[in-house]
């Protein structure tokens, strides 16, 4: 029996052939109910999203796929980092390793890497101009690396940032220092409601100094580095033909660094659990940026202490922005579909397109968090017409982020060779040397000092200055 491996090396010359409605080696593969193509698809998902994405898989296979003679097998790789490993195993060949699947969801970095070895199919023949043109342009544009126009990731779920607020507690402050959502904007406007929070807690304990709280929290650094960038005039990464230039303004980044850095070590931004939304959970904050699809995981109460807690509502607002800045954070993973046999290639297009059908992703959507990635789906008449059951919470989400969508324009990097290693500095510079300067300036208030005498050193020139420094310095190592 020839092996998939062996199959798929004796094929691939006449796949790189196929042009959509017509099979490259002459004619179109003729699916077999009786002895159905099996693909298989790797994911990262777990628990709701995880549910989602099999109940579609299993309808596909009881409906469309019946019919046809396709059969989906889906398998959870637990995490996004065992999802990369793993893949880049299969492909290697490594002992042990699995068989390549037909699809894997992957970012952009991890698609060009398997691209690299040879294994990632380009989709393009297999759509029509009509088909193309129905999903949101930056999405179908994402896995354009050679930017010829290929398709070599095809999205199916997409997500962006939102600021998600404890609207209970939000009220309290807002009724008694007239506070309102439009102060909660722009990161400048953000940063001053931050600072008056953090004056207005303290204040209600006049016998205890400095003790006052933190209102805000972000969960991805690196997506405040980016599209903060890029709404104030300048993209870090600029990638052609996966080359990397760099640029990375020091006076961007010195606006960067006074909207988080200088708020944080102040007390007036915090990061202490593993997300925001455990954070939210503590009390330690009351409102964050976050995904979009993270908006489930936010709690219904706040725990005071381990015997008393309080219920809260959510509510959820556009992610703010840099004045002037018309970009949001385009993210989630895409579907990568690698070379085989013609009748596998031509069986994962089939599913995708089902998939991402306006009723499937509406309801894929609805159920994990994520965005349509079709221009009809991502519309709010078009969820709440689609008869899917939503929760409020999920609702307030949806509303928020087509709105984001329809008004912004989405950014996510292109992919270039170490790609995430450059987007890990933006992720850690700022926020560990941030979270490192807070602790010591924690303790020096324990000691006697005031917030003024104990920032002091770290509000200086010289301390951006040298943070700015090495952050460009180890980010340089990545431009080609």
């Amino acid at each position: 029996m020839v092996s998939r491996k062996r199959r798929r090396a004796l094929s691939a010359l006449c796949v790189l052939s196929l042009t959509f409605a017509a099979a490259g080696c002459g004619s179109e593969p003729a699916f077999d109910p009786k002895n159905p193509t099996t693909i298989t698809v790797w994911t990262y998902y777990n628990g709701d999203q995880l549910s989602a994405f099999d109940g579609l898989v299993e309808e596909f296979n009881e409906t469309a796929g019946a019919e046809k003679g396709i059969l989906v097998k889906s398998v959870s790789q637990g995490s996004v980092n065992d999802l990369e490993t793993n893949v880049i195993a299969a492909v290697q060949g490594e002992v042990g390793a699995d068989e390549v699947p037909n699809i894997f969801m992957a970012y952009a970095d991890t698609a060009l890497a398997v691209d690299q070895m040879g294994q990632v199919m380009d989709l393009q023949d297999f759509l029509s101009e009509e088909e193309k043109s129905a999903y949101i342009d930056s999405y179908i544009e994402e896995g354009d690396f050679a930017g010829t126009g290929e398709i070599k990731i095809f999205p199916t779920a997409k997500s962006l940032e939102v600021l998600v607020l404890n609207k209970t507690d939000w009220d309290v402050f807002a009724a008694e220092t007239g506070a309102s959502y439009d102060d909660l904007a722009d990161m400048e406007t953000l940063v001053a409601t931050a600072q008056k929070y953090y004056e207005w807690t303290d204040a209600r304990t006049p016998d205890v100094p400095d003790d006052g709280k933190a209102l805000f929290g972000r969960d991805a650094m690196a997506n405040y580095m980016l599209i903060g960038s890029m709404q104030l005039g300048q993209e870090i990464f600029q990638v052609s033909e996966g080359k990397m230039t760099l640029h990375f303004d020091r006076e961007v980044a010195r606006k960067l660094w006074d909207n988080y850095y200088i708020p944080y070590i102040k007390g007036y931004f915090a990061a202490t659990g593993r997300f925001r939304s455990d954070d939210i959970k503590t009390g330690n904050i009351i409102a964050y940026v976050g995904s979009s699809s993270s908006v489930s995981f936010f709690p219904d109460t706040v725990s005071v202490s381990d015997s008393e807690s309080y219920p809260i509502e959510m509510d959820v607002l556009p992610c703010p922005t840099f004045p002037g800045g018309d970009y949001a954070v385009q993210q989630g993973a895409g579907m990568v579909v690698t070379k085989g046999e013609e009748a596998e290639v031509q069986a994962c297009v089939e599913f995708l397109k089902w998939f991402t059908a306006d009723e499937r992703n509406i309801k894929f959507s609805v159920d994990s968090g994520y965005l349509p990635v079709t221009k009809t789906g991502n519309n709010k008449d078009a969820i709440a017409e689609s008869g899917a059951k939503i929760k409020d919470g999920m609702l307030k989400t949806l509303n928020v982020g087509v709105d984001m969508v329809n008004s912004n324009e989405m950014y996510t990097t292109r992919a270039f060779e170490g790609g995430t290693r450059a987007r890990n500095i933006l992720e850690y510079s700022l926020s560990d040397k941030a979270a490192a300067d807070r602790e010591i300036v924690v303790g020096r208030m324990a000691q006697g000092l005031s917030m003024e005498e104990s920032v002091a050193e770290f509000e200086s020139d010289d301390n951006f200055d040298a943070w700015y420094e090495e952050t460009l310095q180890n980010l340089q190592a990545f431009e080609h």
